[in-house]
């Protein structure tokens, strides 16, 4: 009786199948677990911040003391700029901007 020890050869489109397999299920999962949170995100609460729309001459610190006048306007300066995303003090007129709620 011979014994045939011979080597594995796998064709280009056997390793293409053979990736194909192995990445489907893994897509799969990860587009499973991607999911649910996209459509937590999406059902987000109403936007509820009252706004203000800067005038000419208005700057974020008298802003911050006319709707806060109890509180330290760097503090309300600081807390408008991050609701806001704002990256600089700049403000332009006719420009809405959002409040914290106090």
């Amino acid at each position: 009786m011979t014994t045939h020890t011979g080597t594995l050869r796998i064709t280009r489109r056997g390793r293409v199948v053979l990736a194909t397999v192995i990445a489907l299920p893994v897509l799969v999962v990860s587009l499973f677990l991607a999911t649910p949170g996209a459509l937590a995100e999406s059902s987000s609460a109403p936007d509820t911040h009252e706004y203000v729309t800067v005038l000419a001459g208005d700057t974020l610190w008298t802003i911050a003391e006319s709707v806060a006048p109890g509180s330290d306007p760097r503090d309300v300066v600081h807390e408008i700029m991050t609701l806001n995303q704002l990256s600089s003090a700049a403000l332009v007129p006719g420009q809405e901007i959002a409040i914290p709620r106090s």
